[in-house]
C-alpha cells in the first residue's frame, strides 16, 4: 500500500487528509493521480489543476516519478508566503 496525503485546501475541497492506495508493479506518481481523478467529477477537478505539486517521502518530485510499496506520496497546492 501507498500513504497518500493532501494538504492545505486539497484536503478542504477532498474532505480528506490520507488515504491508502494499493501499489502496483511500475506505478508512477502520475498513476496515483489519474487513479484518483475517476474517484468523480469532484476528484477530477482536483486532480487536473495545473499548479498541482507532489511530493514523494517528503521530497518535492515531478509526475513520472517511480512509486514503491510504502512509500507516502502528498499532494499540495503551491505554497506562497508573504
Amino acid at each position: 500500500m501507498i500513504k497518500v496525503l493532501f494538504f492545505a485546501r486539497l484536503r478542504e475541497q477532498l474532505s480528506t487528509d490520507s488515504m491508502q492506495v494499493p501499489a502496483s508493479e511500475n506505478m508512477t506518481t502520475e498513476d496515483i493521480r489519474q487513479q484518483l481523478a475517476k474517484t468523480d467529477d469532484l476528484w477530477a477537478k482536483v486532480m487536473a489543476a495545473d499548479s498541482l505539486l507532489v511530493a514523494v517521502n517528503q521530497q518535492i518530485t515531478d509526475w513520472s516519478h517511480k512509486i514503491n510499496k510504502g512509500d507516502e506520496v502528498a499532494f499540495f497546492p503551491p505554497v506562497t508566503g508573504g
